[in-house]
């Protein structure tokens, strides 16, 4: 009974297959695991909307009104007592992640009133952006709704 052989090793189709999957993974996939700068300021924008949503419910629960300072390089919440509560600097490669120019306030149950006061008195729209990628949401005056 003549022995067969079988070949070894993979054919040239096989190769070439694995080779444009390898090359079109490099082009598509890892610039986009490598600069990770835009889900930096993605997960920035969302941090901050949680925050501020916690310190309207803070304010609330507590009765104690909620400052939250937004600056050009993050975020800072505090009683109006001055006792800090957390604090949210921008990721450390963007120092400046959220346009607008000055220092703008948000009070949150103001006089114990229930209502959020903007330093602005009317709707306080918030931008965070940077390298390619902008989010803006809107913090209402009197209700502190974010939207």
């Amino acid at each position: 009974m003549p022995r067969t052989r079988r070949p070894n090793g993979f054919t040239l189709i096989e190769l070439i297959t694995v080779i444009v999957i390898t090359g079109t993974l490099a082009v598509v996939a890892l610039p986009r695991m490598v600069d990770t700068t835009s889900w930096r300021l993605r997960a920035f924008n969302d941090q901050l909307q949680s925050q501020l949503h916690t310190a309207q419910r803070l304010s609330l629960t507590q009765r104690r009104p909620v400052i939250a300072t937004i600056t050009a390089t993050g975020a800072s919440f505090a009683y109006v007592s001055g006792s800090t509560l957390a604090t949210l600097p921008c990721p450390s490669a963007i120092p400046s992640c959220i346009a607008g120019s000055g220092t703008r306030t948000i009070t949150f149950n103001a006089g114990n009133s229930g209502q959020a006061l903007t330093s602005t008195g009317a709707a306080l729209t918030i931008t965070v952006s940077g390298d390619g990628y902008t989010s803006a949401f809107t913090v209402e005056n009197d209700t502190g709704a974010l939207h």
